[in-house]
């Protein structure tokens, strides 16, 4: 299964001028592709924390590391240089990323959103990568994502603007991802218990998650308390086939059933 590690960077995430959904919804992607996000991570704009962050995954041997945010022109936009500096790799001026950012600007300026295509010091910044990466076509803005191949981790860093983001993730970095994951499959079964108390659950799930741990995930959700609050419990798996991760899910569930009989709860309803 990859191991994943997720780092948002940025001041304004941590001092709660902007919520962070980015993560929330790169993890749910991760997750459904069949990944597993052992960690996430938010990181201030500075430069020694966020290479401190990509070093111990790197150490860890973590397989994919997504990095969101710090891309742009402003000093604050520190990412790559931390990239740079955690890998020990050199930053340089890549053509390719050079030309990219080039042709966007053209095109904002063609269309009246920036007054000049002029590839000032600040645009040019968005074109030096560090050694060996390379750019992902940005559909949206004028940073391009980046991919960083060292020792067994890919590193791949996204701007942290949530609509670039998403355009990245659902078209050029498809083909990326692919290859990562391969045809890992994630399948989730939601159950919905006539049961208002989780510490008359706890017990079941308890016993069905230590008998089925090596297979599949289970899970009970909380709500608020009330005479009328019905529990879900989630049953999730992930594995190389859909028939084999049916069959753990499936196995789970009866044991489930058969637990929750004995205890006289009855299940409301079954969805995926």
């Amino acid at each position: 299964m990859t191991q994943i590690e997720i780092i948002t960077i940025g001041n304004e995430v941590l001092i709660g001028d902007v919520l962070d959904t980015n993560t929330n919804w790169i993890s749910k992607r991760m997750t459904g592709m069949g990944g597993l996000v052992k960690r996430a991570v938010l990181v201030r704009d500075n430069l020694n924390a966020i290479a401190k962050e990509i070093e111990s995954a790197i150490e860890q041997k973590i397989d994919l590391i997504i990095t969101i945010g710090g891309l742009g022109p402003t000093i604050d936009d520190m990412t790559l240089e931390a990239v740079a500096q955690a890998t020990n790799h050199s930053l340089e001026l890549n053509a390719e990323a050079i030309s990219f950012v080039k042709t966007r600007y053209e095109y904002f300026a063609s269309q009246g959103y920036v007054d000049s295509s002029e590839m000032t010091p600040a645009r040019k910044k968005m074109g030096i990568l560090p050694r060996d990466a390379t750019p992902i076509e940005n559909p949206v803005g004028a940073a391009p994502a980046v991919i960083l191949k060292v020792q067994n981790s890919t590193i791949i860093c996204l701007p942290g603007v949530p609509t670039e983001l998403k355009k990245i993730f659902e078209e050029p970095l498809q083909p990326i991802l692919k290859t990562i994951f391969g045809n890992s499959v994630f399948i989730e079964i939601i159950v919905i218990v006539n049961c208002n108390d989780e510490s008359i659950l706890a017990p079941i799930i308890k016993k069905v998650f230590e008998n089925h741990q090596d297979k599949t995930y289970i899970k009970s959700r909380p709500k608020i308390f009330g005479s009328d609050v019905k529990l879900r419990v989630i049953i999730s798996g992930t594995g190389n086939s859909k028939e084999e991760v049916e069959h753990n899910l499936n196995r789970t569930l009866q044991e489930l059933k058969e637990e929750l009989l004995l205890a006289g709860i009855s299940i409301d309803s079954i969805s995926n």
